[in-house]
């Protein structure tokens, strides 16, 4: 993996990191495999990268299109969701409100919140997206060692290719911090049509206002994006998409779940009036 020695990531964190985790397990993970063969069975013909996508990310070259990044994502998350990785996912579980039947889990990444959510909702078909093909092969095989079902495909958040009104719930976990906020809003206005009258839309992410309060969380992993994320507000991005009963709610401090329904078609009652007694009446 091609590392820049000097970002704040690798001059200061690495080396926490490379004492906590299990490199010569993550070594065997990575040689296990032939990724590029591996990786075939999720890319989709002639498909197209968003430009914003086509960078580092965390100072790794190539970002999340590397096998490095897809193997070294999970031991890394567990250490930068304090105070537990399961915990802050969990918190977007637990503010589901609906009985969903088909959820799409939006940047599923290595797959941690797409299984929660097939343990939460056993009965639900779960479909788990993700621009980088070598995630979904870790998250193929995370499912695969649980014993979940989930579908994974290779698809793009603002263009997913689903039907109209095709799922009861969307979700995103840590997602927007690493998107532009114009690429957010459009992933926001794709959920929107995705989903059917009264279903839900739940983002984890990291906590705006304590982004906005503490800079240096802003520039120490090394995300393109995550100043325009802090500076922005998902609550009113996922307002001007269309959402109704939008809240965001803090969780851990320094994450937050914002939880968005598409409002029910409105319908016009008709009346009919008839006269009772000399009185009229509407019935």
């Amino acid at each position: 993996m091609t590392v820049r020695q000097d970002t704040l990531f690798e001059r200061f964190l690495a080396p926490i990191f490379g004492f906590l985790i299990d490199r010569e397990a993550l070594l065997r993970y990575r040689n296990s495999k032939d990724w590029e063969r591996e990786s075939e069975r999720f890319r989709q013909p002639n498909f197209a990268y968003p430009t914003y996508y086509n960078q580092n990310f965390h100072g790794v070259k190539n970002g999340y299109l590397s096998p490095d990044a897809a193997v070294t994502y999970d031991p890394i998350t567990q250490y930068v969701l304090p105070p537990n990785e399961e915990w802050v996912r969990k918190g977007l579980i637990e503010r589901i409100r609906c009985q969903p039947r088909r959820i799409l889990d939006l940047g599923c990444g290595t797959g941690s919140t797409t299984l929660l959510l097939k343990q939460a909702f056993p009965f639900a078909e779960v479909i788990g997206i993700d621009l980088s093909p070598y995630m979904l092969v870790v998250a193929a095989d995370k499912a695969e060692q649980s014993g979940l079902k989930v579908n994974l495909k290779q698809a793009n958040a603002e263009q997913t290719g689903f039907a109209d009104t095709s799922f009861d719930l969307v979700t995103a976990s840590l997602l927007f911090h690493e998107t532009p906020p114009l690429v957010s809003c459009n992933i926001l206005q794709e959920a929107f049509r995705l989903l059917k009258p009264g279903g839900e839309v739940l983002i984890l992410d990291g906590n705006q206002s304590t982004l906005r309060q503490t800079e240096w969380l802003t520039q120490i992993f090394e995300e393109p994006y995550i100043k325009d994320y802090a500076a922005g507000n998902v609550g009113d991005w996922m307002r001007t998409a269309g959402f109704a009963d939008v809240q965001t709610e803090e969780v851990w401090w320094v994450h937050q779940v914002t939880r968005g329904v598409k409002p029910l078609p409105y319908r016009k009652v008709e009346f009919e009036s008839t006269q009772v007694e000399g009185s009229w009446v509407m019935g």
